[in-house]
């Protein structure tokens, strides 16, 4: 959809989050109601001032001195109160918006991520629900004492003089024109902005994560290049709503000279005929005076409520996306299972017109160990992505001891399966807090025990910190064994009945591996096992190996009694495992 035909604005939808701040925020209104108060009776001392300077009565304009200084000192306390208390509510609003756009973010599928930037939802989380709140901070603390200032000035206006208020507002229908074909056409320039920085971000994102694959391909060249288009289409889309707004405050601001040009020429017409005197023309000179800022700010406020407006969009079309994978209204918490999976008549493709599995159905009996073997692409590890719930078949039923796992919570689901995969997850912290991800009430001793079953214990102690060891992002201070052996101690301390062992030694050198194979062995005991592979030590354990093609399981038996066969699985030991 193009820019310009976006829906209505979702500003709207922003109202159930101030209501938990209305307290706060009517707080902050009554400060900005008697703040507002002021402004005409600043604009009064100033006649009632000039005129007894005129009569040179010092006594007189020392007293209303005085008074002009509690005046200003009063109505800078009630200032505060009204930038205090509405800076306190806005942040509020925008720390639960961004907790709620994140708390939906992990709801969602894993498809949706899989097809999503990870600059793209950073940019959103932070830089657009910021622009929220500042907006929002603006509305009460700068537009509404502004309409206010506005009103309250004017009336006091129209009080002294109606004949030059009348004149001042000939020239407001065009100054109101002009503003809101501005702000419509920023708004424009400001999603296209936004779109812009959020697919550089993205671009960052996916070069620093693959930093050592550019470097060991010497792509920098290649990358930098992207960058600098990317960046200068951000620049571009920037300069466009910057030029918008440098061509916006020199037409209004001219309309503003005129309009006190004007005034002037009016004023000393009303007072050559007695309509008004000298002291009210000044008192009227400081009102007007002093809706010259509202008028800026104003102005300024609705170009930034514009570009807000695209934040605020951009935030509630992540709400509108909802998950593919959902709990039903009845779902039942798993109890603890045995351990039997059974597939009936599976068909699943992630686009359904493409089906990858097809009509596929497999027994596994609690404590068998299984493994998948078969070409890229013939439906591995897309079995496996369907048992903890990843995604839904389109047809067919998944059961665990018997129970649908679609009648049950996902997290009681998968709290029982343990998953360790080829590449090993790490999240920025201590190592311990890495083996206990997912659990907050978990001991140290707990964390300790695990290791030494994973085999990991002994080289997290040779570091000098041990389990307090801080790792870095994606864990790159540590080396691929390692990483799997925390893995593996994660999946120990969740003690799933179900493992899921998705290429897990396939990366590793020869030592790392027989240490990583011990662990897993330790694991795998008790439990019912999938061995996603291509190691020959982990698939000759197996108590049974499938062979996978084209979605369908196509020899089932164990190691010897497929190599007696002599069909595919045999084949496939003579091209991969055998000696070269």
């Amino acid at each position: 959809m193009d820019a310009g035909l976006k829906p209505p604005s979702n500003y709207r939808k922003l109202l159930p989050y101030l209501r938990p701040h209305r307290s706060t925020i009517a707080q902050a209104l009554a400060c900005t109601l008697a703040f507002t108060v002021f402004w005409p009776l600043l604009a009064w001392l100033a006649g009632e001032i000039a005129n007894l300077i005129g009569q040179g009565e010092v006594g007189a304009i020392a007293h209303l001195a005085a008074v002009s200084a509690i005046v200003f000192l009063v109505r800078g306390l009630v200032q505060f109160g009204q930038d205090a208390l509405m800076a306190k509510a806005a942040l509020a609003i925008a720390f639960d918006l961004r907790k709620k756009v994140f708390t939906h973010l992990q709801s969602l599928s894993l498809s949706y991520f899989e097809t999503s930037k990870t600059g793209d939802l950073s940019y959103r989380l932070t830089e657009d629900i910021d622009r929220i709140g500042e907006v929002i901070n603006k509305v009460f603390h700068q537009f509404i004492p502004c309409i206010l200032q506005l009103v309250v000035v004017l009336g006091y206006m129209v009080y002294l003089n109606w004949q030059l208020t009348l004149a001042t507002f000939l020239i407001a229908p065009l100054m109101a024109v002009l503003i809101g074909g501005f702000g419509q056409q920023l708004l424009v320039f400001s999603r296209r902005s936004q779109s812009r920085v959020s697919d550089l971000s993205a671009l960052l994102t996916e070069v620093f994560s693959g930093i050592r694959l550019i470097q060991a391909f010497s792509a920098e060249d290649y990358e930098i290049h992207r960058f600098a288009q990317e960046a200068e289409r951000n620049r571009r889309a920037k300069f466009s709503a910057e030029r918008l707004k440098a061509i916006q405050f020199p037409v209004v601001g001219f309309l503003e000279a005129m309009s006190v040009l004007l005034l002037f020429l009016l004023g000393g017409w009303q007072i050559s005929n007695n309509n008004l005197t000298g002291a009210e023309f000044v008192s009227y000179i400081a009102a007007v005076a002093l809706l010259i800022d509202p008028i800026s700010i104003t102005t300024s406020n609705y170009n930034e409520f514009k570009q807000g407006e695209a934040s605020v969009d951009r935030i509630f079309d992540l709400f509108a996306i909802q998950p593919q994978v959902v709990e039903l209204p009845t779902a039942k918490v798993l109890p603890v299972v045995n351990g039997r999976v059974e597939y009936r008549h599976i068909t699943f493709g992630y686009k359904p017109e493409q089906p990858i599995l097809k009509d596929l159905s497999l027994e596994v009996n609690p404590g068998e160990a299984i493994a998948l073997v078969g070409s890229s692409g013939a439906g591995k590890t897309t079995l496996m992505n369907l048992l903890p719930r990843f995604y839904d078949p389109q047809a067919g039923q998944i059961l665990i001891d018997g129970v649908d796992i679609q009648s049950v919570t996902l997290r009681s689901l998968r709290r029982q399966i343990g998953i360790v995969p080829q590449e090993t997850v790490l999240f920025s912290g201590t190592i311990a807090q890495n083996i206990a991800f997912g659990q907050t009430q978990v001991s140290l001793e707990t964390v300790e025990a695990a290791a030494k079953v994973a085999n990991a214990d002994q080289f997290i102690r040779q570091f000098p910190d041990g389990y307090q060891t801080w790792v870095g992002e994606r864990g790159i201070n540590l080396s691929g064994g390692q990483r799997q052996r925390i893995a593996i101690a994660r999946a120990v301390l969740l003690d799933p009945r179900i493992l899921i062992l998705d290429e897990a030694t396939s990366a590793l050198d020869s030592e790392s591996e027989a240490l990583v194979q011990e662990a897993l062995e330790r694991l795998m005991q008790g439990r019912t096992v999938f061995i996603i592979a291509h190691r020959l030590a982990t698939v000759r354990r197996a108590d049974r190996i499938l062979v996978i093609e084209q979605g369908q399981v196509v020899e089932s038996g164990s190691h010897a009694a497929l190599l007696e066969q002599g069909d595919r699985y045999a084949r496939f030991y003579a091209q991969q495992f055998s000696p070269s």
